[in-house]
């Protein structure tokens, strides 16, 4: 039975903010026409949901409101798939904790 007092994980990272640095994304997936396993298992991964399967069956990255979780970085270590940086300073997540 849940509790009254339980929260939603959708409530809680919506305190988050996430300041967009326009035109210098901080993720880049290569380019492919068929997406490799792993990239179909970020879609399903990623806390934030930045990963999604576009209609040409490409997997593609919208890099605005990640967490800088490192999760997709974990799972394409090696395989040359993703250019992960953190963001410039200033922009990026900015957590807020209440």
């Amino acid at each position: 039975m849940l509790d009254s007092m339980s929260v939603k994980v959708e409530d809680k990272l919506y305190q988050n903010r996430y300041k967009v640095d326009e035109g210098r994304p901080h993720v880049c997936i290569a380019p492919h026409t068929v997406p490799e396993e792993v990239l179909l298992t970020l879609v399903k991964v990623c806390p934030a949901g930045c990963y999604q399967r576009a209609d040409d069956g490409t997997v593609e990255v919208i890099p605005d409101g990640c967490m800088e979780c490192g999760t997709c970085r974990v799972l394409t270590e090696g395989t040359g798939l993703l250019d992960w940086n953190y963001p410039r300073g200033g922009y990026g997540i900015q957590f807020k904790f209440g």
